[in-house]
């Protein structure tokens, strides 16, 4: 059985889950469920990046121990993934024992290519990002570009350095080959220009001072941690077995696809994979990068107070209304826009008068003849019709195209509601099982095609065309 390896990036866990995470959360599970429906073996692995230095300064700022506050916020994304019906195999934190030894063994490794050396490092540092940045990098009022009016920390201090420069050639040639694929092609190219410019070697650690002896010890150094992102990049890993189980981890690794943000391509596509190369160790095949959501067209914010919290929209409206959204209305690869009304918009139109406006009328007419079963009837209209709905979804999936593929099922619906104008049934009566038969056919397809974006919907419907009873899958809704 073929294996497919996905993560997603994992957050950091200073304040609990928002909108943009959901919708990372949702894309990474409809790749993994539509990899599982192919009858492949799936890991989805997903984690808390706690050894954050932002991670301690919300703890103390909360007035609570620090291992109590990342444990809190973790368990909040957690929730967060369940309630959205995402099916996380693993989900791997950062303070855990096991991730410690395997982010140490990566060290190790790295150290023994003679690619780790210690110096004097000043510079300015965003905690927000957790990185060092020089000042042609910045804003023009030297502000970090992802975090902005947000004062930079100049830090002077001694730590260990990773010789990323070393590897500049070598991961753009991987890059420009797609031996190291990055999607979308605009984001490989914004890597390549990157690449084009000498790359500076990178800190990758900090001092136990400024650490608060928070995190991953740098080995045979107790003075130092292990600089976040050379442990945090690890999870993909030691969420695998990396350092502690061999077979678990050449079983899975290299992942198939890492899903990020944009805002962290440089340290996915850049340091990871100089990391791996250093340590001997396999390059992950993909990284399929998204966009942010924005708010009424602006970027989220707590300071201008626009965080959407997912799981409200959750509870209001349900899991899957919440996962088309996101799957529909966001551009897979860029920005796109939440508001209110969009949303209900959206509900309205093509989940209660769409989908479930299909499946309750056919369900309703089809009462009579409910004992037959759907293979009864193939019109071959429907089944040409359903066969080149499951090529072209299965091709839009693979490209992670989730809006365009959500987009030819619901052309589908929109022909068995033309059908049913046409035909219509219930004029005539001679008719009216094979019409029928034909429509149970198409929920039972429908349903199957919604089940990596839409799963209990999915469930639903194969359930009311096996018992026969009757649900509304989605209720109008008023804001």
């Amino acid at each position: 059985m073929a294996k497919f390896y996905i993560t997603t990036a994992i957050p950091y866990v200073n304040a609990p889950g928002h909108i943009g995470h959901a919708l990372e959360f949702v894309q990474a599970d409809t790749i993994a469920r539509y990899h599982r429906q192919k009858g492949e073996e799936v890991l989805l692995l997903s984690g808390s990046d706690e050894n954050a230095l932002k991670n301690v300064q919300a703890a103390e700022l909360a007035g609570v121990p620090v291992q109590q506050f990342v444990d809190g916020n973790a368990g909040l994304f957690a929730d967060l993934a369940q309630k959205l019906n995402v099916q996380f195999n693993v989900f791997q934190k950062g303070s855990d024992p096991k991730h410690h030894a395997s982010s140490q063994k990566l060290w190790e490794l790295c150290g023994k290519a003679g690619d780790i050396y210690k110096a004097v490092y000043e510079g300015l540092y965003c905690v927000g990002c957790e990185a060092f940045y020089v000042p042609s990098e910045l804003t023009e009022n030297l502000e970090c570009r992802e975090h902005p009016g947000k004062k930079l920390e100049k830090v002077a201090e001694e730590n260990y350095f990773f010789k990323l420069s070393k590897y500049q050639d070598k991961i753009r040639e991987l890059i420009e080959k797609d031996e190291f694929r990055i999607i979308p092609a605009t984001r490989k190219n914004e890597v390549l220009s990157f690449l084009k410019q000498p790359l500076q070697d990178i800190s990758i650690s900090r001092s136990n001072e400024r650490a608060k002896n928070w995190g991953v010890p740098v080995p045979g150094d107790d003075s130092q941690r292990i600089y976040v992102w050379f442990d945090a990049l690890n999870i993909y890993q030691s969420g695998i077995g990396f350092g502690f189980d061999e077979k678990q981890y050449k079983k899975w690794w290299p992942a198939d696809v890492h899903v990020i943000g944009k805002s962290i391509i440089r340290f996915h596509a850049v340091y990871w994979p100089a990391f791996l190369l250093s340590a001997g160790l396999p390059l992950p095949k993909t990284i399929f990068v998204h966009g942010y959501v924005t708010i009424d067209g602006k970027k989220m914010s707590k300071s201008v107070g626009n965080v959407v919290d997912p799981l409200e929209l959750v509870e209001k409206y349900g899991a899957d209304a919440v996962r088309y959204f996101l799957l529909r209305e966001i551009p897979p690869t860029e920005d796109g826009d939440f508001s209110l009304e969009k949303f209900v918009a959206r509900y309205n139109a093509d989940l209660a008068g769409g989908l479930g406006n299909l499946v309750a009328r056919v369900l309703k007419m089809a009462e009579k003849i409910k004992e037959k079963t759907p293979s009864a009837f193939r019109n071959t209209a429907f089944t040409d019709l359903f066969s080149q709905k499951e090529e072209e979804t299965d091709s839009l999936v693979g490209g992670f195209q989730f809006s365009s593929a959500l987009e030819r099922i619901w052309e589908a619906i929109q022909f068995c509601d033309r059908y049913i104008e046409e035909n219509r049934p219930w004029e005539q009566p001679e008719r009216k099982q094979e019409v029928l038969g034909d429509l149970v056919f198409a929920l039972s397809r429908i349903g199957e095609l919604l089940k990596p974006f839409l799963p209990e919907a999915s469930r639903k419907i194969e359930r009311q065309l096996r018992e026969g009873k009757r649900e509304s899958l989605f209720p109008r809704v008023e804001i």
